[in-house]
């Protein structure tokens, strides 16, 4: 899907060549001339990202960039200053007002479209970890060996974390004691020298620290053990 952005610039040349050039690039891009019609354009739109200008007719791009850095609704829009004003004081007050880059001009619109790929990419939100199995409050990091609590180490033994995972990775299943056992083969022979049940009942002392919250794991009677697949039960 292509992304959407908002070019705000008074020069009709410039934003004529670069918006066709990004659109040519996969883009959709809108364009205004004004701050005023920019500030429609974001109201009325959504936008992956904006490239504003720093000087324009009705007003400064530093104050539209202080207004869009404290509303909620665009406080993470990915934005970059552009600017016949090249100075390092200008550079650094832009960045402090929020600005995520800054590219004076005159610029190759290459450099512009590499920048606007490189934002684009910093906002977007970092993938899940395969190694990092998250329930509510609850975490497993399967890199670490660890489970945690709001943060808060659990104090399991090598075995009972690995009965744990599990126990997670099927979630919302039934998993019997055989299929337990099965699936913590090549562990030591000594790994259950006491019962599945015992060690479940560690687990859960550990995890299940707050009786106020749902059972994370649950006992089907006869059958053996599932793990509560909603998110929110350790919240």
């Amino acid at each position: 899907m292509a992304t959407k952005l908002l070019l705000i610039d008074d020069d009709a040349r410039l934003t004529t060549m670069v918006g066709d050039y990004l659109r040519a690039n996969g883009h959709e891009v809108d364009v205004a001339g004004s701050l005023a019609l920019g500030r429609e354009r974001l109201a009325q739109g959504q936008y992956d990202a904006l490239v504003l200008d720093l000087m324009l007719p009705d007003g400064d791009g530093l104050d539209l960039t202080r207004f869009l850095r404290g509303d909620p609704r665009f406080k993470r829009l990915p934005l970059l200053m552009l600017t016949a004003r090249g100075e390092p004081l200008d550079r650094v007050l832009g960045l402090e007002m929020g600005a995520d880059d800054y590219l004076a001009k005159p610029f190759e619109a290459r450099e512009l479209l590499a920048r606007i790929k490189a934002l684009l990419r910093r906002s977007q939100p970092e993938p899940a970890s395969a190694e990092l199995l998250r329930f509510g409050r609850l975490e497993i990091d399967l890199g670490a060996r660890q489970a945690r609590i709001s943060g808060k180490a659990c104090d399991l033994t090598g075995h009972q974390f690995d009965l744990l995972v599990v126990l997670a990775q099927g979630a919302g299943r039934v998993l019997s004691r055989d299929q337990i056992m099965d699936a913590l083969k090549g562990h030591p022979v000594d790994a259950f020298d006491r019962s599945i049940d015992v060690h479940v009942s560690r687990i859960r002392a550990c995890i299940e620290d707050d009786p106020k919250c749902p059972k994370r794991v649950l006992t089907a009677r006869g059958l053996g053990y599932v793990f509560a697949r909603k998110q929110d039960a350790d919240q």
